[in-house]
C-alpha cells in the first residue's frame, strides 16, 4: 500500500533528528523555562543583543520558545532529517530576515516559521482540512490551501507543452494570469505573487500517484520566480525528493544542474541568478 507523503515523513528509524539534537533541544528549554522562572532574564537580553537585527518585542523570541518546547516535547519527526534541514538552515542563518516560501504544510512549518523571524515565512498546502487542522495548533502559521491544475500521470506531456508554449518559454514567462502555459501557477493568493521571495522550499504537493498535483509545477514557477528577481543576490530553492523521476526531471529542466551548489540526502540547493545576470536569456530552454 502507498502511504501519503505526510506519512511517509515520520519513520521511526534513520531519518529521526539525532538524539543529541533532541537532547539539546530539551537542555535549552529546560535553561530557558529555569531562567524565566527565577527571574533571571540576563542571558535572554544577551541572546537579544547579539542578534543583528532588533527582537519584535517578545513576539520573535516566543514563537521560538513555543517552537522549540513543540519538538523537544513530540514524538513527530518533520518532514526531513537533521542533515537536510541542515542545509535550509545555514542560509536561513545568514538570510534571516528574508522572504521565506515553502510549499507544504506540516510537522516541520513551526520550525521553519520560527527559524526567519521577522522574516516573512508563507506556506501553501493543497488540502484546507490539512490546513485547518495544523492551524488549530499553530495559528501564528501564515498559510493558504491552493488548488493545482496538474497531474502527475502529466509530467511527460507538460513537459512537451513547456517546448512548444511560447507563453513557458523563459524569455516570457510569467505565473499570474497565465493561463497558458499549464505549468503557470495561477489563481494563488496576491501575495504569492506580489512577494519577491529569497528562499523557495518545495516539499509539496503530493507526487506519489498518479492522481496527485506532483511537483511539475511548483519547479517550473519557482524557476520563473528565480529568473525574474529585481533585487540583489541570488533566490536560493531547495526541493525535496529528488529521489523520484518527475522531482529529477523537472528541476534538471528547469533548476538547472550548473546552479546546484548542494545535495544532502534527498534534498538539491540551487542558487538560481536572476536572468539578466546570465547569458543566454532568449534560449528557448531554461537551462
Amino acid at each position: 500500500m502507498i502511504k501519503d507523503d505526510r506519512d511517509r515523513q515520520f519513520p521511526a528509524g534513520g531519518s529521526r533528528l539525532s538524539l543529541i539534537a533532541i537532547a539539546g533541544l530539551i537542555a535549552g528549554v529546560i535553561l530557558i523555562a529555569t531562567l524565566i522562572k527565577t527571574g533571571d532574564y540576563s542571558l535572554l537580553c544577551s541572546i537579544a543583543k547579539s542578534r543583528s537585527q532588533p527582537i519584535n518585542g517578545f513576539s520573535d523570541m516566543e514563537t521560538q520558545l513555543r517552537a522549540l518546547v513543540h519538538y523537544a516535547t513530540s514524538q513527530i519527526t518533520p518532514q526531513q532529517n537533521h542533515d537536510e534541514i541542515s542545509v535550509t538552515y545555514d542560509v536561513l542563518r545568514n538570510r534571516n530576515p528574508c522572504n521565506f516560501l515553502v510549499f507544504g504544510l506540516g510537522y516541520d512549518s513551526r520550525m521553519w516559521d520560527a527559524l526567519n523571524p521577522q522574516g516573512k515565512t508563507l506556506f501553501l498546502e493543497e488540502d484546507q482540512k490539512w490546513v485547518d487542522e495544523v492551524l488549530k495548533g499553530a495559528p501564528n502559521l501564515h498559510a493558504y490551501a491552493v488548488k493545482y491544475r496538474t497531474q502527475l500521470k502529466e509530467a511527460d506531456a507538460l513537459m512537451d507543452h513547456y517546448r512548444t508554449q511560447p507563453t513557458c518559454f523563459p524569455s516570457n514567462a510569467y505565473l499570474r494570469g497565465n493561463d497558458k502555459c499549464k505549468l503557470a501557477l495561477t489563481g494563488f493568493p496576491e501575495e504569492f505573487y506580489d512577494t519577491e521571495w529569497d528562499l523557495i522550499m518545495i516539499d509539496a504537493p503530493r507526487g506519489y500517484f498518479a492522481e496527485a498535483p506532483g511537483r511539475m509545477a511548483a519547479i517550473f514557477s519557482a524557476a520563473v520566480m528565480a529568473r525574474n528577481r529585481k533585487g540583489a543576490g541570488v533566490t536560493h530553492v531547495f526541493l525535496h525528493d529528488v529521489d523520484r523521476k518527475v522531482e529529477k526531471l523537472f528541476a534538471t529542466e528547469f533548476l538547472c544542474t550548473r546552479y546546484l551548489v548542494k545535495g544532502v540526502g534527498r534534498l538539491w540547493h540551487f542558487e538560481i541568478p536572476a536572468a539578466d545576470k546570465t547569458t543566454g536569456h532568449d534560449d528557448p530552454r531554461f537551462c
